[in-house]
């Protein structure tokens, strides 16, 4: 286990490309980072947090082309006018195609393109990645590096320390149907 100070740190980009989970604080809260296209890593961070196997991870993309499933039309729209941003938009899945580790046998889970420059810059080096909220299963979300750090030890392999969180608010969470009507889920 280690600390640094910056998510672009080499050692950073050079775990989660070699499989690794990070905790970091994400352009919400804290999350449990992990490459969504590595599936033995997706189910660690299931493992470390006691996540429910049924819940799909929201996956942190850097720009459109790296989303596991096509944007209908109603869905893209809605992507122009709150990305980038905290907002996470719920897309239809069809499950022939998309990773069963992401979809976990729903019909639709969340995409969300940050505004947060460096993670920006770290999912372009990286690619997609998903960030459930720092916390154990029915526990408070992570506040702080130190609080991370209490709740995983050394189950997780780097942590980044991004300060204190102050005004802690999930994503939104958002659903379009085909007629254009969102529904706040969260």
């Amino acid at each position: 286990m280690q600390v640094v100070q910056s998510l672009l740190d080499p050692l950073v980009i050079n775990c989660l490309k070699e499989g690794g989970i990070v905790v970091a604080r994400t352009d919400t809260l804290y999350g449990v980072l992990a490459r969504a296209d590595d599936e033995t890593a997706v189910e660690r961070v299931f493992a470390v947090k006691g996540r429910s196997n049924h819940k799909s991870p929201i996956v942190l993309i850097s720009s459109r082309e790296q989303m596991f499933v096509p944007l209908p039309k109603a869905q893209a729209h809605l992507a122009d006018d709150m990305w980038p941003g905290p907002v996470t938009i719920a897309v239809p899945v069809d499950k022939s195609s998309a990773p069963s580790w992401l979809h976990r046998g729903n019909d639709e889970f969340g995409h969300r393109l940050p505004a947060k420059d460096d993670l920006h810059d770290l999912i372009d080096r990286t690619g997609p990645l998903i960030a459930p909220s720092a916390n154990p299963e029915r526990s408070d979300p992570a506040m702080n590096i130190s609080q991370a750090i209490d709740y995983f030890g050394d189950k997780v392999d780097i942590y980044v320390d991004g300060g204190e969180v102050i005004d802690p608010k999930p994503s939104k969470l958002l659903r379009i149907d085909e007629q254009g009507n969102i529904e706040r889920l969260r």
